[in-house]
């Protein structure tokens, strides 16, 4: 049985796909993920761990004003990270993590909602999660999330 990652990069290998991560939450965890499956270097550009907003707004392009008036934990801003990331590191698809691990709520959002974008060719888009558990589970479960929506961008799942 593959893990999730091998899905994504057996799938993403057989198209030629790159892969970009721009993260919040998980800080590296769905790259790292990705990376420990052998032939990793051929799909997977790099990422951005973009923990602060200032990072999602000069390095991935984010809109200011809508960190500003919405806050990082967004599907906008999840959106904006994943088309940033894209760009940024020359992929054909772009993966976003934000969210609340907790343990204390962030931008009024209750512990465990996240968002993660998907940004491609045909545009750029991002799905809410609420997860339950402690921080570490929280972040482990949005980047499963992460790799199943990946493996549903490039028809693996």
């Amino acid at each position: 049985m593959s893990t999730p990652a091998e899905l994504v990069v057996a799938a993403a290998a057989a198209t030629r796909t790159r892969i970009a991560a721009a993260e919040s939450l998980t800080a590296g965890m769905v790259a790292a993920e990705l990376g420990t499956v052998p032939g990793a270097s051929a799909v997977l550009q790099g990422g951005v761990v973009a923990y602060q907003n200032s990072v999602k707004e000069s390095v991935l392009g984010v809109d200011g004003s809508l960190l500003q008036a919405a806050g990082s934990v967004d599907a906008r801003v999840a959106e904006q990270m994943a088309a940033g990331v894209r760009r940024l590191l020359d992929a054909e698809i772009g993966i976003s993590t934000t969210g609340v691990a907790g343990p204390e709520p962030h931008d009024g959002k209750p512990v465990g909602t996240v968002f993660i974008g998907v940004a491609a060719a045909s545009g750029s888009s991002a799905r809410e999660f609420h997860f339950t558990g402690d921080r570490a589970s929280i972040r482990s479960q949005a980047c499963a999330a992460a790799l199943d929506l990946l493996a549903v961008e490039l028809g693996a799942a």
